[in-house]
């Protein structure tokens, strides 16, 4: 093949080159905040002079900051919750549904992810002001489910597309219900892709900050919000330490989420 790997010659040097500025281009500012937050300097200095935890320590002894994730965890599982839900029944509407309109309904229902954030932040919030949802808790959850949605819809439609649908069929054959039959084999042969797509959906939240920022109010604020507006007001590292934390938690769960994956696929 014209694009086989092994026959690429010096052009596999120039490639894996290629592909490794690319990863440091991105790698490279996460690292640097990782390493700010273990600095001794009372600013975000460069190299930092020392090494330290009190940063750290100083960010699991304030209640606000503690408020703001537990506030994220929070908001991020309901969001989750009710994407996967939704997405499972759009999926199955989807891939099992005989309708006109069915390719529109797939584009209005992944449009939030090609959507500008912010297009969709103001459109939102000015929405949710009207009907007294701005800077509540229920808001929050709505709005990030919506953006949640696609990565929900993804892998449980890619995963509903690969599943023999003739197994459910032999089994309502066999005497199941079409419930019984969906419950008992579709779901737990699709289970990979409803884990990803609450892993997925679960992240699209906790990550989130542009439409956090307008709909939070001085008694909710996401973890991200958190940290922009401490971000406008200090340059304390323990900025530095709830990023590294954020991207942290980001990082284990995609992790968590590659090993079950290849254990629930043998």
């Amino acid at each position: 093949m014209l694009l086989d790997y092994d026959r690429l010659g010096w052009l596999r040097v120039a490639l894996v080159g290629f592909t490794a500025a690319v990863a440091a281009f991105l790698l490279l500012p996460v690292v640097f905040i990782v390493l700010l937050s273990f600095g001794s300097s009372r600013w975000l200095a460069f190299p930092p002079p020392g090494w330290t935890l009190k940063w750290y320590q100083q960010l699991l002894a304030d209640p606000t900051w503690i408020d703001a994730a537990l506030t994220s965890v929070r908001i991020a599982a309901m969001a989750a919750i009710l994407a996967v839900v939704i997405g499972l029944f759009a999926s199955f509407s989807l891939v099992r549904g005989e309708f006109r309109g069915r390719q529109v309904l797939r584009g209005l229902l992944l449009m939030p992810m090609v959507l500008p954030v912010v297009v969709f932040a103001i459109a939102i919030y000015a929405f949710f002001l009207r009907i007294d949802l701005a800077g509540t808790t229920v808001g929050f959850v709505i709005a990030h489910t919506i953006l949640a949605l696609p990565f929900a819809i993804i892998p449980i439609t890619a995963a509903l597309e690969g599943f023999d649908k003739s197994i459910e069929d032999a089994a309502i054959v066999c005497g199941a219900s079409p419930l019984q039959a969906r419950l008992r084999i579709t779901l737990p042969s699709i289970r990979i892709g409803i884990f990803s797509a609450a892993i997925f959906s679960f992240l699209a939240s906790w990550d989130e900050v542009v439409v956090a920022i307008f709909m939070a109010s001085p008694t909710l604020q996401t973890l991200p919000v958190k940290i922009w507006g401490s971000l406008r007001a200090d340059l304390s590292p323990v900025i530095a330490a709830a990023s590294s934390l954020l991207v942290g938690l980001t990082l284990c769960l995609m992790i968590v989420t590659a090993l079950l994956r290849r254990k629930m696929s043998r």
